[in-house]
Order: structure tokens, then sequence, then C-alpha cells
């Protein structure tokens, strides 16, 4: 009998053995899925590099509207007038659209000593630079307003180093709509976190699948598809962080082009 008890206390503890190594193997599963789309995954600052920044336009900041990204009014998008054209090795074939970028001016007597630093945001496409091997043709064409916060605009070319850093931004990403009824195309606005996105779907509320779209250009997405007449959501993938969420029921059933929709959620 004492073997007997013996044999099943062993079989009994490899029994349990297995039992707490598949409810570790489920846990971690869920906690990989929660990686992707549950789980907070905050971007964060980048470490300094060098470039060179210049300016373009006058003291409205009327040249910067419109751009390469889509932003098209700056003012009504929410950016106002901190934004930058990126030279072609930032600007990432517009994958780098609302991406944010602090910029300090260095080694000119023309810096402005009490300005530790500018905040930006990505919204165009700017020429390239080569003033220096160390930039790596990285070059920030900031508008006039932007650069008198950090310089004096007899400066000209100015020294800088930069990082991206989070954009901070209230309230939910916004979706913008054009297109007609067999092909939508979708302008996102006021992202968080990286600020920018690489992939995207959308899925209306008669269809209930999701569908891939395709980068057009600058922060535009698009679906061909009918998906007129019913909600819509839509799923996002960070370009940076490559977290992914998604932001349910963001427009009405009879929504129209020309729109800007609101939703809840945003990239930290």
């Amino acid at each position: 009998m004492a073997f007997t008890f013996s044999f099943h206390s062993r079989n009994f503890s490899n029994f349990l053995f297995i039992i707490i190594s598949l409810s570790l193997m489920i846990k971690e599963s869920k906690v990989t899925q929660a990686a992707s789309y549950g789980s907070v995954v905050q971007f964060r600052p980048t470490t300094w590099k060098h470039a060179h920044a210049t300016y373009y336009g006058d003291g409205t900041a009327s040249g910067t509207m419109g751009g390469a990204c889509g932003f098209e009014n700056l003012f009504d998008s929410g950016y106002g007038s901190n934004t930058v054209a990126l030279s072609p090795i930032l600007f990432n074939n517009g994958f780098a659209c609302g991406t944010c970028f602090q910029i300090k001016c260095i080694n000119s007597k023309w810096c402005y000593k009490d300005t530790p630093y500018i905040t930006v945001t990505g919204t165009d496409r700017g020429p390239p630079s080569w003033a220096s091997a160390s930039d790596n043709g990285a070059h920030f064409d900031l508008n006039k307003p932007a650069f008198m916060k950090f310089a004096q605009l007899t400066g000209g070319i100015m020294p800088v180093i930069y990082r991206r850093v989070p954009c901070m931004k209230r309230g939910g990403i916004r979706f913008k709509l054009q297109g007609n009824g067999y092909w939508l195309l979708v302008f996102v606005m006021n992202v968080g976190g990286g600020g920018d996105i690489s992939k995207m779907w959308v899925r209306g509320s008669k269809s209930g699948r999701w569908i891939s779209m395709t980068h057009n250009w600058g922060v535009s997405h698009q679906a061909f598809a009918e998906l007129g007449g019913q909600s819509l959501s839509f799923r996002l993938q960070s370009y940076s962080t490559k977290k992914i969420i998604t932001a349910s029921y963001v427009t009405p059933s009879n929504w129209n082009t020309g729109m800007t929709y609101k939703s809840s959620v945003n990239f930290h």
C-alpha cells in the first residue's frame, strides 16, 4: 500500500506540474497579446542627434497650411504654428507625419540662451541638408514664428540637436473622411504617443469584418469598399511602438465625406 501511495503521489506531482506549466503558457500568451492590443505601451524619447534648421514664410505662419502630410489648415487641425517641414530622411515617405520633435539651438551666438528647446510637429516635407556629415541628411525647415522662439533670424542656417518625443494630445484620434461610395480616404489627426500610423483597418457595422487599408500619402489611408450607410470603426497600428488600438463606432451610419469624426481612444 505504501508503494501504491508513493506511486500516486509522484503521478499527482507530475499532474500538478503539467497543470501549472499549461497555466503559465496560457498566461504568457495573454500577456503577449496584451502587449499588442491591451497594455499601455508608451513611446519614449529618443537620444539627441545633430541636424541643422532654417525657416521660411512670414510671421503669420500662413505658408505652413496644407503641405505634404495632408493636415490642411493646421490651426483647425489643432497643430497651430509649432510645426516643421522634415527633410526626406526624417519624413520617411510620409510615415513621420504627425511625429513630435524637441529641437535645441547650439553652438551659435544667435541662439536664445534662455530657451532650452522648442517642441514641434512634423507636418510637411522639406529639403535635405548636408551642412555637416554628422547630420546624416537631417534638416528642419521651421515656419518663421517657431524659429523665432529659439534663435534670431539673423542666424539663418542654425546648428541644432533634436530628438523624437511623445506627442501630448488632448482627446481621441480624429478621422476626416473623403472619397465616394466605393472608395474611402481617411486623414488621421491628433495622434498621441509616437504620433505616427503604420497600418489601418476599417470595419462597417453591417459587414462586420475588418478591411485592411493602404497608405495613400501623408496621414491618409484608403480602402476600396462600399461602406456607406453603416457606422465605421477603425483599427490603427503605431509605426513607432507597433501597438494596436481600436476606435469603435467612430461615425454614425449616415456619415458624410468632408466631415471630421472624433474617437475616444489614443496612443500614449
